[in-house]
């Protein structure tokens, strides 16, 4: 069996679980966005109706918005959502622009590698053992006494975001070997949206 097959052998079933992980974190993604407009909204509301401004809704707003980036951020990079300048690749020859594309990937990997590690160390060590200023979970209705919410649940969002984007380069590196290998390789679809732009 070529190499090229083999690896989209790999390639595939590994995309497929991607793709489901994925769908699943753009959902969870606009759902913390409903809620981070709604939370905002409320405070609006509070603030200017009824002259009485709540503590939370900030902080809560900033909570979604962080699992929301940490949600859609992995989906951003397998579909080339990032801010890239793709000039150079495009005028190069195909395969010497899969080299180029593969040795970026690879930075790319290394410094995912080293944001796992501040994300791990910022989310389970001392950082992530303060509560948060103004968020709690009340409990007070159910006879119990509220619970302020720990920083390492706001601080996981970097730590899933950038573990997911290492996967998702994992991913990239695979179908730029192939590429590479056979260019004429049929890949796994990534399920990318299209999305209307100045091309």
């Amino acid at each position: 069996m070529p190499v090229a097959a083999l690896l989209t052998s790999i390639l595939r079933p590994f995309s497929a679980v991607l793709s489901v992980v994925l769908m699943l974190g753009r959902h969870i993604a606009w759902m913390a966005l409903a809620v981070m407009v709604a939370v905002i909204l409320l405070q609006v509301i509070m603030r200017y109706v009824f002259n009485n401004a709540l503590a939370w809704p900030e902080e809560a707003a900033r909570f979604c918005m962080l699992w929301m980036t940490g949600m859609i951020a992995p989906s951003a990079m397998r579909w080339g959502g990032f801010v890239a300048i793709e000039m150079l690749p495009q005028a190069m020859p195909k395969r010497l622009g899969h080299v180029l594309s593969l040795v970026l990937l690879l930075l790319s990997a290394v410094v995912m590698y080293v944001c796992i590690q501040f994300g791990w160390n910022h989310t389970f060590g001392f950082g992530g053992n303060f509560d948060a200023s103004a968020m709690r979970i009340p409990l007070d209705w159910v006879g119990g006494e509220s619970v302020r919410v720990k920083l390492r649940y706001m601080y996981g969002s970097l730590l899933f975001g950038v573990i997911m984007i290492f996967v998702v380069n994992i991913e990239l590196i695979l179908r730029n070997i192939i590429l590479l290998l056979n260019p004429d390789q049929e890949l796994p679809d990534t399920g990318q949206v299209v999305i209307a732009g100045a091309d």
